[in-house]
């Protein structure tokens, strides 16, 4: 597969696609717009490795088995991944069965560990001490603020539950630019991403190429390219705020991505990519 960058930029073509019809929006959250949970893989993969072995030692087999799960399952609901780590400590059985916990259970000690870092990226955003670009992707909330003006129905769908989404959306002032924004609720039959999209879709008569889905995990872009959507694959540096992390780019295009981008800083001549004159 041959792939091109509009001149000047950053911007990457992968396939071409029928442009300017787009009438709804829907974009991934953290990592994609936020980057306050940035870092979660490095509370999970450990965590997972640590719930696999019980009081054994890890192995470099079970590190790499999470490592690869993790990369793959960006994007989707955090209680499907905790499901899996469920089949995975079933798995090698290094743990008791009578110490063996449901996918809920994981997932309390998984987001327990996690919001102690995201809470104190709160307070300070808060407090002011962090400003919203400083928590967001470089050149996010400019992009929405360019979408905004296409008269785009323009939809959060995230992995992270609901309300969490929703409250972190506001604090990084990018709810203001979304009609609505969907999170994980407690299972996967009452909210998927693929569901999301086939719904907007049948709600709205919409053709594929009516829908652009912007996302850092493989999953949402999976579910572009299934459902016949133009994407826009954002292989983030979420460490820093801006530039490429490779590994992401090539986890997303082979998901299926159209374009690819680091960050938003084009954001003008993304839009203008996007809805030619």
């Amino acid at each position: 597969m041959s792939s091109a960058y509009l001149p000047g930029t950053q911007i990457e073509i992968v396939n071409e696609v029928e442009r300017g019809r787009f009438k709804h929006a829907l974009f991934d959250f953290d990592g994609t717009v936020s980057l306050l949970r940035e870092g979660w893989q490095l509370v999970m993969g450990p965590l997972m490795v640590e719930l696999i072995c019980g009081d054994t030692a890890a192995t470099p087999e079970i590190e790499e088995e999470v490592r690869e799960y993790i990369e793959d399952s960006t994007g989707i609901q955090t209680i499907l991944q905790m499901e899996h780590l469920v089949e995975l400590v079933k798995k090698y059985g290094k743990v008791p069965a009578d110490r063996v916990l449901d996918a809920q259970g994981y997932k309390d000690i998984y987001n327990a560990r996690l919001m102690v870092r995201v809470n104190e990226r709160i307070q300070r955003l808060e407090s002011g001490a962090l400003s919203p670009e400083e928590v967001t992707l470089k050149g996010a909330l400019g992009f929405l603020e360019r979408l905004s003006r296409h008269d785009l129905g323009m939809y959060i769908f995230s992995g992270t539950d609901r309300d969490d989404v929703r409250n972190e959306a506001r604090l990084v002032g990018a709810a203001p630019y979304f009609t609505e924004i969907w999170g994980a609720l407690r299972t996967f039959k009452e909210y998927n991403k693929e569901m999301v999209i086939k719904d907007i879709m049948r709600e709205h008569q919409l053709q594929g190429g009516e829908v652009l889905i912007v996302g850092d995990g493989p999953v949402e872009i999976r579910n572009a390219k299934e459902n016949g959507c133009v994407s826009i694959g954002v292989a983030s540096n979420e460490i820093e705020g801006y530039g490429w992390n490779e590994e992401k780019r090539e986890r997303l295009i082979k998901a299926g991505a159209d374009i690819m981008i680091p960050d938003f800083g084009e954001a003008a001549a993304l839009d203008a990519y996007l809805f030619p004159a």
